[in-house]
C-alpha cells in the first residue's frame, strides 16, 4: 500500500510548505512521548482557505507521517485529497470544532500525553504552584468531560470553553493547543506538558506545596499575557521551532517527502 500519494500532485508551494511543518509536528511529537498510537490527532488549516485543513490519516502512526500523506479535508468531513486512509472522527469534531470558531486558530493539536491525562483527570486540574504552571494558566481554559468527541454538537461547547485562549484542559481526557502557526501550536503544548509533569512530579513527594500569592499569581499572568502577545518580547515558537526543525533534519528528513 502507498501511503504516500499524491506526492505534491496538484498540491500549491504555499499548501507544501504547511504539509511539512506540520509533518514534522507529528515526528517530534512522537520523538517527545506524546504520541497514543492512532488515538490522537494534529491539524492545520490550508493557507488562503477558509474551511480545509490537514490532518493525520487514520491509519498511519505519527512517525510514519509526511507531508506527501497528510489528509485534506473541508469544514463538512469531506475528503479533499487521495488517501489509502480515512480520518479519526472525533478528531474531526474536536478540530473542526476550534477552526471553525477561531479565525486565528491555524493549527490544532490534541494529544494524550501521560502528565496532560494525569492533571486534566484532577478535580481542580492545573494548580498555581510553579513558573511554568503560571505561563499556561495565564491561556488556558476548561471543558468537562462528554464522551467519546463523537457528537458535532459538542463543538459549540469546546470553542465557548476554549474562548480566547491558547490552551484547552479537555477533563478526564488531555490537552489541546491553538496557534497561528505550527511552532506556536507546539510550544504551547510543550509548555503545558511541562507544567502537569511538573505537578505530576512534586505530588509524588507528599510535602506541601510553596504557594504562592494570589497577587504575585496575577501579576504573572499579566507578565506573561505581555511576553507573548504583538507587544512582548518575542512570539513563541519563533525561536524554538526552526530550532526544533535543525534537530528533526539532524535525526531524519524523511518527514518531508
Amino acid at each position: 500500500m502507498d501511503t504516500n500519494l499524491p506526492l505534491r500532485s496538484g498540491i500549491s508551494d504555499i499548501e507544501w510548505e504547511a504539509r511539512i511543518d506540520l509533518a514534522a509536528a507529528f515526528r517530534l511529537v512522537d520523538m517527545h512521548g506524546w504520541s497514543d498510537l492512532l488515538a490522537t490527532h494534529l491539524s492545520a488549516r490550508v493557507p488562503n482557505t477558509d474551511d480545509h485543513f490537514l490532518i493525520n490519516p487514520f491509519g498511519m502512526l505519527f512517525e510514519e507521517i509526511t507531508a506527501s500523506s497528510l489528509i485534506k479535508i473541508d469544514g463538512d468531513g469531506n475528503i479533499l485529497s487521495v488517501s489509502a486512509y480515512g480520518f479519526n472522527p472525533a478528531g474531526f469534531v474536536i478540530h473542526s470544532a476550534v477552526h471553525t470558531a477561531r479565525n486565528d486558530a491555524k493549527c490544532v493539536f490534541h494529544p494524550h500525553t501521560e502528565a496532560g491525562v494525569g492533571v486534566a483527570t484532577q478535580e481542580e486540574g492545573l494548580l498555581p504552584f510553579t513558573q511554568h504552571a503560571l505561563a499556561v494558566l495565564a491561556h488556558t481554559g476548561y471543558h468537562d468531560y462528554e464522551g467519546i468527541a463523537m457528537d458535532v454538537d459538542e463543538r459549540a461547547g469546546i470553542a465557548h470553553d476554549l474562548a480566547d485562549n491558547n490552551i484547552l484542559i479537555l477533563r478526564n481526557h488531555g490537552l489541546l493547543t491553538v496557534g497561528q502557526t505550527v511552532g506556536e501550536t507546539f510550544m504551547w503544548l510543550y509548555r503545558a506538558e511541562r507544567a502537569c509533569r511538573m505537578q505530576i512530579a512534586f505530588q509524588q513527594t507528599g510535602t506541601q506545596p510553596t504557594e504562592i500569592s494570589e497577587e504575585i499569581q496575577e501579576a504573572t499572568y499579566g507578565q506573561n499575557r505581555f511576553n507573548n502577545s504583538e507587544d512582548g518580547y518575542r512570539t513563541i515558537g519563533k525561536l524554538e521551532w526552526p530550532a526544533l526543525l535543525r534537530k528533526l533534519d539532524r535525526i531524519d528528513r524523511s518527514y518531508k517527502s
